[in-house]
């Protein structure tokens, strides 16, 4: 008996001394590997500098990526947490090399799981019952594991449709916050080093905005107030947000409707299987349809709210099947505020439509954007600067951005100080480019705003009706299994 409780003992000691050390362990394992990863491009940069062919620099840049990818997708999926998130926003054809993309792009809902004892434990905590009470049927796989959470099918007692049951990760917001502070001092050194940009304050709203993710309860507020802005402010909703059981949510627990689709990652493949031509008119067709569902859904919530769902990656989209809208946004915690600028990204939005490099300036301006310019065509650039930021469009011929090429704007205009309000919307815009680039739509997400952010200019009383553009009925994806 002695020895059981001896043993016992020394297994709970043992067990906090680890968690205790965790937190060491993550800071080490990320400065080495990001160390190594930033170094190796600086080296490189030095070795490619010495090289006269452009055939044989790219060559070079692309075997570089490669190797970089590899180590920048093995940190991630080891380290996991926070840095799924990392992974999901440098993980986009417009930003990233394309090596970085296809390696990274599949962590977007494959982030390790957690064992299903480990669930079953959180679920019962949390309800108080035993998992076979509440539910007639539970997939122990789960549907798919993200940073924070990972979700599951199943079918409660008495029922006849199955539901969605997200689960939180047990022990993983303390980690997040080790990690979000170790990226905080490396922002903290690439600012100053390599990048004009603000990136410290953005990555200060980033640890904010986790904060409120690991609130599920909150969450489920977020989703029911979208849920139903969306219904109320169009005929046809442009989006499907599932609806909330509210006997079933909790801080940790939140349970909604299932809603069956295609992930918008795999909807080529989903083509192929039909017989569509995925370069086709039918499906180019369909995938503006996609977009422009989703672009109209966010113009409203970010500029007649200010309140919106901040988290568009590929793993939260689904194209439905039978449905009568295209999209179904499964809404996080992380949901977006730009209250009170969202009247000065009004101003903003007409600007980057009316290539007005003026008014953007001003925008800038309004918004609290503090910049610093060492380049002549000063207005210009602040134009280019912000349809980089805040619009959806490529130029023509160009496939990929690359906001930190010599030739950026961001080179030739620093950004000193950007508010954090405005983070969500820069997250959103650039995930809504991947997004396009990733289904091979070149579109403008401000000309599509454009009569919404004029409407609020108007309500605001910064515009007169006459200057107003009719608003016309975008239309809705339907698409037909």
């Amino acid at each position: 008996m002695n020895a059981l409780a001896f043993g016992y003992d020394f297994k709970e000691i043992q067990d906090k001394v680890s968690l205790h050390l965790r937190p060491w362990h993550r800071s080490f394992q990320f400065w080495v590997r990001a160390a190594d990863i930033y170094t190796g491009y600086k080296v490189f940069q030095l070795r490619v500098s010495l090289v006269k062919y452009p055939q044989k620099k790219q060559a070079m840049w692309d075997k570089q990526h490669e190797l970089a990818a590899d180590k920048i997708y093995a940190m991630c999926y080891d380290l996991g947490g926070f840095f799924l998130k990392i992974a999901q926003i440098i993980g986009k054809p417009d930003l990233a090399p394309a090596a970085w993309v296809k390696r990274l792009v599949t962590l977007c809902d494959q982030a390790p799981a957690t064992p299903f004892d480990a669930v079953q434990l959180v679920l019962e905590e949390e309800f108080g019952r035993s998992i076979s009470e509440i539910f007639e049927n539970f997939d122990v796989n789960p549907l798919g594991s993200a940073s924070i959470a990972q979700i599951h099918r199943a079918r409660l007692r008495g029922d006849k449709n199955d539901v969605v049951v997200k689960v939180q990760h047990p022990g993983i917001l303390d980690l997040m916050m080790t990690d979000i502070r170790n990226l905080q001092a490396f922002a903290l050194y690439i600012q100053k080093t390599d990048i004009k940009f603000d990136l410290f304050s953005v990555t200060k709203e980033m640890e904010k905005q986790i904060r409120y993710e690991f609130d599920f309860l909150r969450e489920a507020n977020a989703m029911e107030r979208i849920r139903r802005f969306l219904y109320e402010n169009n005929k046809k909703t442009p989006v499907l947000v599932p609806r909330v059981l509210r006997g079933l949510a909790t801080r940790r627990v939140l349970v909604m409707d299932y809603i069956d689709g295609v992930p918008i990652l795999n909807l080529g493949d989903e083509m192929d299987k039909r017989g569509i031509n995925p370069g086709g008119k039918m499906a180019t067709s369909a995938k503006q349809n996609i977009l422009k569902s989703l672009t109209l859904a966010y113009g409203q919530m970010i500029l007649k709210t200010g309140f919106f769902h901040a988290d568009p990656h590929p793993g939260n989209i689904l194209i439905c099947k039978g449905s009568e809208s295209g999209c179904i946004a499964r809404l996080r915690a992380s949901e977006g505020s730009t209250r009170p600028v969202e009247v000065g990204f009004a101003d903003l939005v007409l600007a980057m439509a009316d290539s007005n490099p003026v008014k953007a300036t001003e925008s800038y301006r309004e918004l609290g954007i503090d910049t610093v310019s060492n380049c002549k065509n000063e207005q210009q650039e602040m134009l280019r600067l912000a349809q980089t930021m805040f619009d959806t469009k490529l130029p023509p011929g160009v496939v990929m951005l690359q906001p930190f090429s010599e030739d950026a704007s961001i080179k030739k205009i620093g950004v000193q100080s950007f508010p954090e309000e405005l983070f969500s919307v820069l997250r959103t815009v650039h995930l809504l480019r991947g997004l396009s680039v990733g289904l091979g739509i070149n579109y403008s997400c401000a000309e599509q705003w454009r009569p919404i952010a004029e409407e609020a200019l108007y309500n605001a009383g910064r515009l007169k009706g006459a200057n107003r553009t009719k608003v016309s009925n975008p239309g809705r994806f339907f698409w037909r299994y």
